[in-house]
């Protein structure tokens, strides 16, 4: 069964364009169901059927959350489906069973005085500073992922437009506008970005570490974590979370879905939805101000009809 994972997985990496994280998670979940089998009376991986498949699920029940096995299902589903596709199987087994329910979650976000305390937060003079800032405000402006952002080349961004050219999953572009705070953060950035870049590195990359390579996710990761301890939040965010907040803000706005859609780069609309958790009485109060039916009006029992004209 290695040998159909390693293919598997050299098919997201060379034509599906998927991410490094992505590959690297189904290969730990299709490892684990491979050893799994291993212990079974019949491990020939070709030879599943949907009930070996829901022991297998069965047997996390009590190990794992209903979002994992969820996921280990969903990889174990586009494991069969490229066994299909590429002539080995007839059908896929893992088809007809069914994902675990999920209970609905909230993303966390960022109300909007905890994220002017986040942009606030790199307040010291310097080159890091600078660009922690400058990182902060795109990821607020523009709603990037960490991979997104860490994965910017200099001429992603067009100052003049105000534009940032994202490269998402399956290696889809989007342009996302910026916003003239985050705008102006990334320019201040830039003037002295030369002084981080050292000869030997990615000359390309936008955002630097302190000895001039390409920044990673984990280290914006201990960026934010930094920033996070200094302004006293009391609960763990990440740069997703400013993803979320991205999303939140503009939907409170007055966004619609699909718009927020095509500034996220989701590939449907249903996961966009995620976002509609707007409290009841933000909803009511658009509710009574929109619809025309909302309010109690006057009524000339003369006519029945509302302010007694006809």
């Amino acid at each position: 069964m290695d040998h159909l994972i390693d293919l598997f997985l050299a098919y997201l990496t060379s034509v599906k364009g998927s991410a490094e994280h992505t590959v690297k998670s189904y290969h730990s979940d299709l490892t684990a169901f491979a050893d799994w089998m291993q212990s079974r009376e019949n491990p020939d991986p070709l030879a599943v059927t949907p009930l070996c498949i829901r022991s297998y699920l069965a047997s996390l029940h009590q190990v794992v959350t209903k979002r994992t096995i969820a996921r280990k299902l969903s990889a174990i589903r586009s494991f069969y489906r490229f066994l299909v596709r590429s002539g080995r199987l007839a059908d896929n087994p893992a088809w007809s069973v069914f994902s675990p329910r999920q209970e609905k979650r909230i993303p966390a976000f960022l109300s909007v005085d905890e994220a002017f305390a986040l942009m606030k937060a790199p307040d010291a003079d310097g080159l890091l500073a600078a660009r922690d800032l400058a990182m902060l405000e795109l990821l607020y402006s523009s709603g990037l992922r960490a991979s997104e952002l860490v994965g910017l080349d200099l001429g992603d961004i067009s100052l003049d437009l105000a534009l940032v050219k994202v490269l998402g999953k399956g290696n889809k572009e989007r342009l996302v506008p910026i916003g003239s705070l985050a705008l102006t953060a990334i320019k201040e950035y830039l003037a002295v970005r030369g002084r981080l870049l050292k000869k030997g590195d990615d000359p390309a990359a936008v955002f630097l570490n302190k000895n001039g390579g390409r920044l990673s996710d984990r280290s914006l990761r201990r960026m934010m974590d930094k920033y996070i301890t200094k302004i006293a939040l009391l609960r763990h965010i990440s740069p997703h979370t400013l993803r979320h907040t991205f999303a939140t803000h503009l939907l409170e706005g007055g966004a619609d879905l699909r718009s927020i859609q095509q500034l996220l780069g989701h590939a449907t609309l249903s996961t966009t939805q995620i976002y509609t958790h707007m409290g009841i009485d933000r909803l009511m109060e658009v509710y009574d101000r929109a619809h025309p039916r909302s309010k109690e009006k006057t009524i000339d029992p003369k006519h029945n009809h509302p302010g007694g004209t006809t």
